[in-house]
């Protein structure tokens, strides 16, 4: 995090994860699995100013450092939820427009996420033309594996994009036809109510996400 700038997005993987943004620019409801530093939480909460927010996290250390990373206070749209996000979704929570899976215990994917059920269960979060993103490590065991749930879940509405440093895989899936309805032609435009703060971090990543999908 930047102290100068505490709700930017320092890291590559944060801003492609935000790339769910050219296909729904609007989500009314966006799920998070994993607060962390609460860098995506911090900036949805200021440039979504319609959408509501709820994350996440089992460990009740992380959620304790939540002011000192800046992440808002609960409010009316925003909140966290101490809960182990596995149960959570399986527990059938109301469907959302995105979900966000960016659960890390040290060496990727923790190995009770990175089953079938759990993949299974986040489609079933999702709404008819939901998406969902998930980032992955490629130096973990358990990438390849997490990978093929995805793939056994989502079948072809699905792609993936790779950081620059080559250490993260960021997961796009949807349970609609969002990938496949997508107009290339006006992908990169900025949307409309979306601050030129906010473009100007995404922009450079949403063109990495649009040649993917075009070579897809």
């Amino acid at each position: 995090m930047s102290l100068l700038n505490p709700y930017a997005l320092e890291f590559e993987y944060t801003r492609l994860m935000m790339g769910f943004l050219l296909f729904d620019h609007d989500p009314a409801h966006i799920l998070m699995i994993g607060l962390g530093g609460g860098s995506l939480p911090k900036f949805c909460h200021r440039y979504l100013p319609r959408t509501s927010i709820d994350v996440v996290e089992i460990d009740p250390d992380v959620i304790a450092l939540r002011d000192a990373f800046h992440v808002p206070p609960d409010d009316e749209r925003f909140r966290v939820i101490a809960a182990d996000g596995k149960d959570y979704l399986h527990d059938g929570p109301m469907p959302v427009d995105v979900l966000l899976i960016d659960a890390y215990d040290g060496q990727g994917m923790p190995p009770a996420l990175c089953e079938q059920t759990f993949f299974d269960d986040c489609h079933a979060a999702l709404l008819p033309d939901g998406i969902l993103v998930v980032n992955l490590h490629l130096e973990s065991e358990s990438y390849p594996v997490c990978l093929a749930f995805l793939r056994e879940t989502f079948g072809t509405s699905l792609f993936e994009v790779i950081d620059d440093d080559m250490t993260n895989s960021i997961v796009f899936a949807c349970k609609g036809e969002r990938f496949d309805d997508m107009d290339l032609r006006t992908a990169l435009r900025k949307p409309d109510g979306m601050s030129k703060d906010a473009w100007r971090q995404l922009q450079p990543t949403f063109k990495l996400i649009e040649a993917t999908l075009i070579l897809r």
